[in-house]
Formats: C-alpha cells, structure tokens, sequence
C-alpha cells in the first residue's frame, strides 16, 4: 500500500495475467467497500465519476467518464514535461468535474514484470493521491495503446494525427474497461 492520503488500490482488466507482483482485482485495506459506483446513485447528489491517465513522458492522455458512469470520453492530452503542473491541472479537473476516483495506467512487460515506467506510473499514482485528496487505482493498461491506436486507424487518421490523439484514446480504452467491469454496468 502507497503512503498517500487518498487510498490507492490495484486491479488488472486481466486478472488472470497476474504475474510477479502482479495486480489484484481485489481491493486492498482502507478502500471503501460497499460504495455505489459511478452513476449508481439513488439519490439525488451527483454521482462520483471516473477518469482515467495514460501516463507518458511528454503527453500525458486523459479520459473523464460521462455523468452516468456509462461512457469514458478522451479528453485532449495534458503536458507530462511537469510534473507539478500536471498534478495542478489534474486536481482542477478533480475539482471542477466531481471526480472521485482516478485510474492510472500501469504499463508492465509481457512477461509481467514492472521495469522504470511501472515505477514511475506507482510514484505518480502516490501523487496524485496526496495532491488531489482523491482515490486512485493502478489498471492494468496491457496492449490499451495498442488498441486505440487501432481504433484512430479504423476512422481514417494518419500517423501525425495518432500522434496527438492516441494517448487520450488509450486512456479512454482503459476507462471504458474499468466502467463495464463495475457491478450492475450491465456489460
């Protein structure tokens, strides 16, 4: 468990991938259990919603789920280059659009193992936790970049338009994962 104000929790969008170290699709101690999830509310507050983070160096890839917790829609990629300002920026999404959990990415190698980018995915997620005063968890993000970027393919963008857009779509991929698997997504 993470050292943050804001509990951070594991789960994989492949559980039986777990390999050394790997993600639990459990919850680990201090996440709230029994919560409704997004947009399963019955009563008249707002729904907490989702939104997930592609992490790169230099563009970091944003996804906010819909109000109904249904539908993970990409948001224009952020500026990874600094790190302080990319927690600021991502505390005021927080902020203005209710959310109450963030996914961050975790890449890890096809055998499983976490190298540098998994590292620097847990640190950020630490971060972003105590920044934000908000819950986050590290997904699984196997082969998510891979499929946006056949998604982008199939609506007919080139490379250079991939480029700007394949780390907000991959993000989305992962939301979109995240949201169908909750229970009573009907998915």
């Amino acid at each position: 468990m993470l050292n943050a104000p804001g509990p951070v929790k594991h789960c994989s969008r492949h559980p039986g991938r777990a390999g050394k170290g790997g993600l639990e699709s459990t919850p680990t101690r201090g996440v709230a259990r029994g919560r409704r999830g997004p947009g399963r509310g019955s009563t008249g507050e707002r729904p907490m919603r989702a939104a997930a983070i592609d992490l790169g160096k230099v563009r970091v890839g944003l996804a906010v789920a819909d109000e109904l917790g249904v539908m993970a829609h990409p948001r224009p990629h952020l500026d990874g280059r600094n790190p302080r300002r990319l927690l600021d920026t991502l505390h005021a999404v927080a902020t203005e659009d209710g959310i109450g959990v963030f996914l961050v990415g975790l890449p890890r190698a096809l055998g499983g193992t976490e190298g540098a980018p998994a590292r620097r995915a847990r640190k950020f997620a630490a971060e972003l936790a105590a920044r934000t005063g908000r819950r986050v968890e590290l997904v699984d993000e196997w082969l998510s970049t891979k499929e946006a970027r056949g998604r982008l393919r199939d609506q007919g963008l080139n490379e250079r338009e991939l480029r700007g857009r394949v780390d907000s779509a991959a993000a989305a991929v992962l939301l979109q994962a995240w949201l169908d698997a909750r229970p009573g997504s009907g998915r």
